[in-house]
């Protein structure tokens, strides 16, 4: 089926939907570097004008990738919530940018459509919506996820330490996380992306944190961010693990590159499920799942077949809600200049992921960050930090001065934590905060209150160390 619109007397003709949804995308590097970009300025405002009129019913009823040769494509409509998607689905796209405008769609309201909207559906609304659009509508949604602790909650504000290391040096990694917690960081998991894809390496790192964890009686979550497969197999080897990483990404060749599919993935969970019963933990929830996506993914892979990458990066979140996480984020702008090339795609990319995720039922964090070779700066991040505060974005990075030593791009400290927290009147999540309360931490970075713990932390982690050597 065919769409089309006319433009200053230029009358402009799409050939099917997944040309109209690649074409109505806002300007995006990657989508260029595909060939499937609107050519000019003028067929990106028919595009959307043409996207506008498509009924919500069109689009689920014609997927962007055959699902008999895509097993995402396949999950999301066997997944779909056809009763709840009744009452929706005679709007156009436009009409639906409207009613999720409304004052009267409420938290209540969305969270009763999460399984009734498709990814491709919550791509085709952002492509309508300005900046402003994506912040208001996300900010009403709170998607509330439990593990060790509580994340999610209004009035909260989570940050990962992610104390990576360029060595895996055990010292390294729990001085940064040190670092962290005095500045009352860590509650949405302390997460280190390992530099070696070994199974020994990985099962110190996860071993050593869950002591500092024990020790301090810190309610939050560990995590070391290597392949599925890895933290698997440390787990075999008595690690213990509480949440299961994996990087996700909007088709099934896609995540075939990445190494993992969707019955790994099922798979890991049930097995960290009955992990988490065999350990003498006090367990808040059971959502045991922790995923990283990024537009552009699937186009690194040669794995997009000629979808646009926002609408890949839903899909991504159609994967992630298969197995209700505990965190979901975006890595904007990780990837670099070939898929968001500046500023303005930076940011427009991460409000749009923010709002397609929460729109989709995720529990969203944003990782703002750009590469070295970007045109883009900290003052990017600053303004992004800000906007997705804003809407109400679940967690967010904190890495020493903002600088991933080991991954070597800049993203965001514990000082914007505090700064954010400070500014939006926000709090980390309920247990992590009475957690730092006990031990006299303060997370609006009191330098009076928080020097008197560090002797006492410094000493806890030096014999945690000493006891690993």
């Amino acid at each position: 089926m065919s769409y089309s619109a006319t433009v200053r007397g230029e009358r402009y003709s799409f050939a099917d939907l997944r040309i109209l949804l690649a074409k109505a995308n806002d300007e995006k590097s990657g989508d260029q570097l595909a060939e499937i970009a609107a050519a000019n300025q003028r067929e990106r405002v028919a595009a959307k004008m043409a996207l506008a009129d498509v009924p919500l019913g069109e689009i689920v009823d014609r997927p962007v990738i055959d699902p008999d040769r895509d097993d995402v494509s396949r999950a999301i409509l066997d997944h779909h919530d056809a009763a709840g998607f009744a009452s929706i689905q005679s709007m156009t796209v436009g009409e639906f940018r409207e009613f999720l405008l409304l004052d009267e769609t409420n938290d209540t309201v969305l969270k009763g459509l999460h399984r009734a909207i498709t990814p491709e559906l919550a791509a085709a609304v952002a492509k309508l919506m300005s900046n402003k659009d994506l912040i208001v509508a996300a900010s009403k949604i709170r998607n509330v996820t439990r593990c060790r602790n509580t994340m999610g909650l209004p009035g909260t504000l989570g940050i990962r330490v992610q104390p990576n290391h360029p060595s895996d040096s055990l010292d390294g990694i729990l001085l940064s996380t040190l670092d962290g917690l005095l500045f009352g960081c860590g509650d949405a998991v302390i997460g280190v992306n390992p530099a070696t894809e070994s199974v020994n390496s990985v099962g110190a790192i996860l071993r050593v944190l869950q002591q500092l964890v024990q020790a301090l009686q810190i309610p939050t979550q560990t995590c070391v961010l290597s392949h599925v497969t890895t933290q698997l197999a440390a787990m075999e080897r008595g690690a213990p693990v509480d949440l299961l990483f994996q990087s996700i990404a909007g088709t099934q060749q896609a995540n075939e590159s990445f190494g993992t599919g969707l019955a790994q993935l099922d798979e890991g969970r049930q097995r960290v499920l009955d992990h988490h019963r065999t350990r003498d933990v006090a367990w808040v929830g059971s959502q045991v799942m922790y995923f990283e996506t990024g537009q552009g993914s699937s186009l690194s892979a040669e794995a997009h077949h000629g979808v646009d990458q926002l609408t890949l990066e839903a899909r991504a979140y159609g994967v992630a809600r298969l197995f209700d996480p505990f965190l979901v984020n975006s890595v904007i702008g990780f990837i670099g200049p070939e898929y968001l090339y500046d500023e303005r795609q930076i940011q427009r990319a991460g409000l749009e992921d923010h709002f397609m995720g929460k729109l989709l039922g995720l529990p969203m964090g944003c990782d703002v960050c750009y590469t070295n070779h970007v045109d883009a700066d900290q003052n990017t991040t600053d303004g992004l930090l800000v906007m997705l505060t804003a809407a109400g974005c679940n967690f967010y990075m904190g890495v020493p001065c903002a600088d991933d030593v080991m991954l070597n791009f800049q993203t965001t400290s514990y000082h914007d934590a505090v700064s954010l927290r400070k500014l939006f009147h926000l709090r980390p999540a309920p247990e992590f905060a009475q957690w730092l309360e006990s031990k006299g931490i303060s997370w609006n970075g009191d330098p009076a209150r928080n020097a008197g713990r560090r002797e006492e932390l410094f000493r806890t982690m030096s014999g945690l160390l000493e006891a690993a050597r």
